[in-house]
């Protein structure tokens, strides 16, 4: 079945939907993104990707091109055009199609380009990685220093996705200055002695909409929760490791480097915090 997407104000079949060749997403991957996941016909936190949304457009002194009730609109009618039950909804909004190339951003009239579309994901919320759980490799992080922003600039994670993958692993985890960043496309947390450690926020990471609400959910469950830096080693050394997503959810990670964490299977933390996770999404789902 062909997909329904959305642009610029139409639903098309995607095989009729262009964009131009002069869109600044294209030529200077200026333009943001979010992704939306899809549970039982209902999106899971959605109020959450518009805030990071406005947040990234502000950021880069990009216009809005429609209000969350719009973008709500869209979301809804492009799940139920494409008879989504589990999926995600992607969104992009790029600066627009000034009509040539020039670093200079274009006059403030440009509009912007807005692009939506569905991916079938049956069974999302029943991955098997979150029994057997993931196993990822350490790679330098040389992203652009404004990782806070939710950019489509994504070709450094693609890179390292495909190290992990000529590695034989499932994904990879950046490092700084000795320090452990994030995942490729999730945030990274370690358990010690029943404390979740995960980097606090700056612009060195992205404000992960799934890892707010795991932490309010842990911190309601009475768990420890301590924002700081960590190395490989110490994670090596932890008792569990976990990353976050929208699409992954909460995913216990079981070795770094060749180093087995923990007992080296799914922990019982992060199986607490994805259970409690589905739960309280799908109660809030929209």
């Amino acid at each position: 079945m062909t997909r329904t997407v959305y642009l610029n104000g139409d639903y098309l079949p995607e095989t009729e939907a262009k964009v131009s060749i002069f869109d600044r997403g294209f030529l200077m991957a200026d333009g943001v993104y979010e992704v939306t996941s899809v549970l039982g016909g209902k999106l899971i936190d959605f109020a959450g990707h518009c805030a990071r949304l406005r947040r990234s457009l502000a950021e880069l002194d990009m216009a809005s091109p429609c209000t969350d009730a719009e973008l709500l609109a869209i979301h809804r009618e492009l799940v139920s055009v494409n008879d989504v039950t589990d999926g995600m909804v992607y969104l992009q909004v790029t600066r627009g199609n000034p009509g040539d190339r020039d670093f200079a951003y274009p006059p403030a009239e440009t509009k912007p380009t807005l692009v939506l579309f569905t991916q079938n994901k049956p069974g999302l919320a029943d991955s098997p990685s979150a029994k057997t759980g993931l196993k990822v490799i350490s790679v330098p992080d040389v992203r652009w220093g404004r990782r806070d922003i939710k950019t489509v600039q994504l070709l450094y994670p693609s890179m390292a996705k495909m190290m992990a993958k000529a590695a034989h692993v499932d994904d990879a985890w950046f490092v700084e200055d000795g320090m452990v960043t994030e995942g490729t496309s999730n945030n990274a947390y370690i358990v010690k002695g029943n404390k979740i450690i995960t980097r606090a926020l700056s612009n060195d990471i992205l404000h992960g909409i799934t890892r707010a609400a795991v932490l309010r959910f842990a911190r309601e469950a009475q768990m420890e929760v301590e924002e700081r830096n960590f190395t490989i080693e110490e994670a090596q050394r932890a008792d569990e490791a976990f990353i976050t997503s929208a699409s992954a959810f909460v995913t216990p990670v079981v070795e770094i480097d060749g180093a087995p964490v923990g007992a080296g299977t799914a922990g019982k933390v992060a199986a607490r915090l994805r259970e409690i996770y589905l739960e309280e999404m799908h109660k809030a789902a929209i």
